[in-house]
């Protein structure tokens, strides 16, 4: 007997169906199916509105606490997560601070990824140590014996990225959050990488999910913004602690616009991944390339962990190489390049490459050897057709090398 779907019930349809209507809720007063775009900081206040909370986050009061538009993409983003509760903020990077600021204090200690993204390496780094006395430890993520050993009395959290930023390592989600959770650690993860429908780490043990919507889940290029997403409890904390009474607010308009873009993100990693892949086997099989990171290649290091923990879905749309020779050989490359975009960024609909330097990046020196011998060419694949993609690589390769 085949079972009737509900747009209400995420495990009587599909992702993309989920993607569609899950999180929705029509306007209460317009009727609108889908929340209007709401321009304001204020809402009107109770008759007596002497005993309000100017930080309280429920009800409707001043768009810093919340706003229409707000509260309608953290429904989606938290439909579509499996997560109990999100909240929003004006970038990634004020996520990721939202949640270090205010789950860890003076004294705590963290344990996170050493080849991940800039700018927490640089918040674990000198941020918040010289400012908050938070101590971090760098460590391989991937070598299990190495993230224990790591581990003090005064640990109180675990963070990785679900691939790293821009080495392409591939977290074990499960096996680090059993890890964090034996000591009574909280564990966080960057998804950026891989948003949902694709993957979900709350499925696999994260506490709190951390995205910059600015990259897959916006798609477009065209607005910045974050999400926290998981525990009830816990996003509350960081809704009141560090988003009210701190800021790092998001914009009506660029919630709107996010908002929007995600629903067809199903759709659109489709084609990301199916292109990537294309390209890092075409990258992979070239002599005149002298590295591929891409996790969806058997010579990828967690090429295993990828394909057990992404089950089948794909390996995601980043890569990571470079040419065989110096920083001018790879700026003349890209320079050769007709369709792809030299810009930073990712996850957008249209191609963008980034030449990176050998000692450019905080932790670099942790970087696998080619990293640091050649530097790299970070490439976000976009949703051009793979076959001028393909011909835009090929042609600037011949033209850069002969």
């Amino acid at each position: 007997m085949t079972i009737r779907p509900n747009r209400s019930d995420p495990d009587s349809v599909r992702d993309a169906t989920w993607a569609v209507h899950g999180g929705n809720a029509p306007d209460p007063g317009t009727g609108a199916l889908r929340t209007p775009l709401v321009m304001a900081n204020s809402y009107v206040l109770p008759e007596d509105p002497s005993t309000i909370d100017w930080s309280d986050t429920e009800g409707l009061v001043y768009t810093r606490n919340g706003g229409v538009n707000q509260i309608a993409l953290e429904r989606k983003l938290a439909a579509m997560e499996g997560g109990e509760a999100a909240t929003v903020f004006a970038s990634g990077v004020a996520a990721l601070h939202a949640v270090f600021f205010t789950l860890l204090k003076s004294g705590d200690h963290v344990v996170v990824s050493d080849v991940g993204y800039e700018a927490v390496w640089r918040l674990f780094s000198e941020l918040l140590p010289e400012r908050y006395g938070i101590e971090a430890t760098f460590v391989d993520v991937s070598d299990p014996a190495a993230v224990r050993a790591a581990l003090r009395p005064e640990t109180r959290m675990i963070h990785v990225e679900t691939i790293a930023n821009p080495t392409t390592q591939v977290a074990d989600i499960r096996g680090l959050a059993d890890i964090a959770h034996e000591v009574g650690a909280i564990f966080t993860v960057d998804s950026t990488f891989t948003p949902p429908p694709f993957y979900r780490p709350l499925y696999d043990g994260a506490d709190l999910v951390i995205h910059s919507l600015t990259k897959y889940i916006n798609g477009h290029g065209d607005a910045l913004g974050g999400a926290v997403i998981g525990d009830a409890g816990l996003v509350d904390r960081v809704r009141r602690d560090a988003l009210v009474d701190v800021g790092g607010v998001i914009s009506p308009f660029n919630a709107w616009l996010i908002l929007r873009g995600s629903v067809t993100l199903p759709l659109r990693l489709q084609q990301h991944f199916a292109s990537a892949t294309t390209i890092a086997r075409l990258l992979d099989a070239d002599p005149r390339i002298a590295f591929v990171a891409y996790p969806g290649l058997s010579n990828h290091p967690d090429h295993e962990v990828a394909t057990r923990q992404f089950v089948g879905r794909g390996y995601g749309g980043m890569l990571a190489f470079a040419l065989d020779g110096d920083a001018d050989l790879q700026n003349t490359f890209v320079s050769q390049l007709g369709v792809i975009t030299s810009a930073f960024s990712l996850g957008h609909d249209e191609s963008l490459i980034v030449h990176v330097g050998t000692e450019t990046r905080g932790g670099a020196e942790n970087y696998p050897e080619a990293f640091r011998r050649f530097g790299h060419l970070r490439l976000s694949v976009g949703l051009e057709d793979v076959d001028d993609l393909v011909a835009d690589i090929t042609t600037a390769l011949d033209r850069t090398l002969g």
